[in-house]
């Protein structure tokens, strides 16, 4: 498995990135510490959460993905070996949210106790926060790094024009930069990242991250109409997709697929792994195949047909 460096001045990473949002929530401690002890032994060493997650389940108050990632930490003893990346900046109730300074400097001490760690190898802004002025939260995101928090910055959910506006002010003022992107990209969501976003991540040399890279389940084929959706935990999240265009991306990766002996989620980050500007997409298993599925897709190729008919078949329709 090959690495590839995040940004110009990032870390070596794997080419993909194991999605946290499923911890305490569609998977439990125990299949969570199993995934990943065989996610380690698969090479699969980066992982990426939030303080958020999984606030959005009933009875959750965040921080539960984080929670069970630090006690596995505690147990297995890997904190070394693996690339951690959380993130801040989403509501968690009473108040607790966005960018500001003092509240970073307080989110951060939380998250760190809740991995039972004392640096994050990738912290990132959650979402862009316009009530604060970029000097602000990037000024209080610096301190971090340098007092050895925090050894890397990344962003989410950020315009092309505020992202660039970040690195330049990170660059007019000496502080630590952004480094990666995690965008919403996929097969299903193109226009956005490739019209918007690609543009200034090529111009800075940053890393990109892409999330839902599977498009929440969709492009592994499982959904097939709004009775399969209805039975899942993330079905809400695909209903838009559940039209021509979707299935005829569907039936592309799943032509693919059979053509190679691989499968659908194999396919669809392996097109993902050969556009421009991607580092490693993010994506998350919640069983053994999923993840097996996603240590074999870091080394499958796609030829130019297949990538060609997969490029055509999925052209946003506003493109």
């Amino acid at each position: 498995m090959q690495k590839r460096t995040l940004g110009s001045s990032g870390p070596a990473v794997p080419p993909i990135v194991l999605g946290g949002n499923v911890y305490g929530w569609t998977l439990s401690e125990a299949d969570t510490f199993h995934q990943l002890d065989r996610a380690l032994d698969a090479g699969l060493n980066f992982v990426d959460t939030a303080d958020v997650y999984s606030r959005w389940v009933p009875g959750h108050q965040g921080g539960e993905s984080e929670t069970i990632l630090g006690r596995w930490f505690a147990k297995s003893g890997h904190r070394s070996q693996v690339i951690l990346a959380t993130k801040v900046g989403m509501d968690m109730g009473d108040g607790r949210k966005g960018l500001k300074a003092a509240y970073i400097e307080q989110a951060v001490e939380d998250s760190l106790r809740r991995l039972q760690t004392d640096y994050i190898d990738l912290y990132q802004a959650h979402s862009d926060d316009k009530e604060t002025p970029l000097e602000e939260t990037l000024g209080a995101f610096d301190k971090l790094v340098k007092a050895g928090k925090v050894r890397y910055l990344g962003a989410s959910n950020y315009s092309g024009l505020r992202l660039a506006e970040a690195l330049e002010t990170s660059k007019k003022h000496g502080f630590a930069s952004y480094i990666s992107l995690q965008p919403h990209y996929n097969l299903m969501e193109r226009h956005d990242f490739e019209t918007d976003l690609l543009p200034v991540v090529q111009q800075y040399g940053i890393g990109v991250i892409p999330y839902f890279s599977l498009a929440a389940g969709f492009l592994t084929g499982k959904y097939r109409g709004a009775g399969d959706a209805a039975k899942a935990a993330r079905g809400a999240m695909v209903q838009k997709y559940l039209n021509d265009r979707g299935f005829a991306v569907v039936d592309a990766l799943t032509e693919i697929a059979e053509g190679l002996q691989s499968t659908p989620a194999r396919v669809a980050l392996a097109w993902l792994l050969a556009q421009p500007g991607i580092t490693a997409p993010i994506a998350s298993a919640t069983n053994d195949r999923q993840l097996d599925d996603l240590a074999a897709a870091a080394d499958l190729k796609l030829d130019a047909g297949a990538l060609r008919r997969l490029d055509e078949v999925s052209t946003p329709v506003s493109a």
